[in-house]
């Protein structure tokens, strides 16, 4: 899902990952997992051997007596040194992680900060968790493989990827993210919208790693969405497809950001949800108890059915084989859930809610971080 990975580059990524996850392999299971031909599987291999990310030897014998002929040769994936850096920009926050080539995490921060409105601030707090970090864990920025990051926002196509709306990322119009973030932490940075790496996380370590077709949606501060076909995410023309969050529903007419009235972020952004849980007596003190309140649960399949009004068109549009709640709202669990389970079945064709499952992203709000680590990964192992 990386910015204009090739169709190659996307099967390099699915040779090596079932390496990783059965940690020995053969040629013939690699084809029988991935449908390609054993010649595209031989060219695919004998690159990541060629690269130090594979190596090929014979596997155990099986013992004397067991009618067994020379054993198999077997593929074992080779975990470079190093580490990744994963940045995310949340509309309120910014998270900065490192984690090893195995994507085990060594060290996080968080930071609360009006992002939208505060680049440079923005920028500047993720080049010193990411300083902190690593001062932290006692290395410097040489070890560094590869970094990203995700921005809340719309990023036009190309090399650069720059922000587009004005409406949504009001002090980052015109900035290049990447070429900021390279400038002050001295790597090579890949960019991508938030919603897209939080479905990246999902379809790389989650509820969507054996989904080729599904939707995304992250709900927080925010609500956008990542539309995944094929295991790969569809941008749109200008890069702002899955904007969910400003779609007018009816019944709103609270005035967004984007300077529209009625827009789905405005009735249900984790915000508006959280004031409205905080008018109870008493007030639930986290998404746990929030689920023992029968009118707290009320509020939370609300605003469930709410997203899921809009959720069900997508799925007469798409078909998708899942839909995958994360963000700050999915925390909440079975009863947002469940409130967009019942508006998709009411309101999308039957042949589309009989065939869509609806899940939490099992990451919650750090799917963007993980999605963030496996694109870094991916620049890593294919272009540096």
């Amino acid at each position: 899902m990386a910015p204009r990975a090739s169709l190659r580059e996307r099967n390099l990524q699915r040779v090596f990952d079932l390496a990783r996850e059965r940690a020995t392999i053969t040629r013939s299971e690699v084809a029988a997992l991935t449908g390609l031909s054993r010649s595209a599987v031989s060219s695919l291999v004998t690159e990541l051997v060629g690269s130090g990310w594979l190596i090929e030897q014979e596997g155990a014998r099986r013992g004397r007596g067991t009618g067994s002929g020379r054993p198999s040769l077997v593929l074992e994936p080779v975990i470079p040194d190093g580490f990744l850096l994963a940045i995310d920009f949340g509309h309120n926050h910014v998270r900065v992680a490192v984690a090893d080539m195995a994507y085990d995490i060594k060290a996080e921060r968080f930071a609360d900060l009006d992002v939208d409105a505060h680049a440079t601030e923005a920028l500047d707090c993720a080049a010193d968790l990411v300083a902190s970090l690593l001062a932290g864990l006692g290395v410097g920025r040489g070890f560094v493989r590869a970094a990203a990051a995700g921005i809340p926002g719309p990023l036009a196509d190309g090399a650069r990827r720059k922000v587009r709306s004005p409406t949504i990322l009001a002090d980052w119009i015109d900035l290049y993210p990447a070429v900021e973030l390279e400038r002050r932490i001295g790597r090579h940075v890949a960019i991508d919208n938030d919603a897209n790496l939080g479905a990246f996380g999902e379809l790389r370590f989650g509820a969507g790693r054996d989904v080729g077709d599904f939707v995304y949606i992250k709900a927080s501060h925010g609500i956008g969405a990542s539309i995944v076909i094929g295991g790969q995410p569809y941008r749109g023309t200008s890069g702002i497809a899955g904007e969910i969050g400003h779609t007018q529903i009816s019944g709103a007419d609270r005035w967004c950001r984007c300077g529209n009235r009625g827009c789905l972020e405005t009735a249900v952004s984790i915000d508006s949800v959280r004031a409205e849980l905080a008018r109870l007596r008493p007030a639930p003190a986290d998404p746990e108890r929030a689920g023992g309140s029968p009118v707290a649960r009320r509020i939370l399949a609300g605003a469930g059915r709410t997203i899921g009004r809009v959720v069900a068109d997508l799925c007469n549009c798409l078909n998708p084989a899942a839909v995958i709640l994360g963000g700050e709202l999915a925390e909440f669990g079975r009863p947002v859930l469940d409130g967009l389970r019942e508006a998709i079945e009411r309101f999308a064709q039957p042949a589309a809610s009989e065939a869509v499952a609806v899940l939490a992203a099992q990451h919650g709000r750090r799917s963007e971080l993980y999605g963030a680590l496996a694109l870094a990964a991916q620049v890593a192992a294919y272009h540096g």
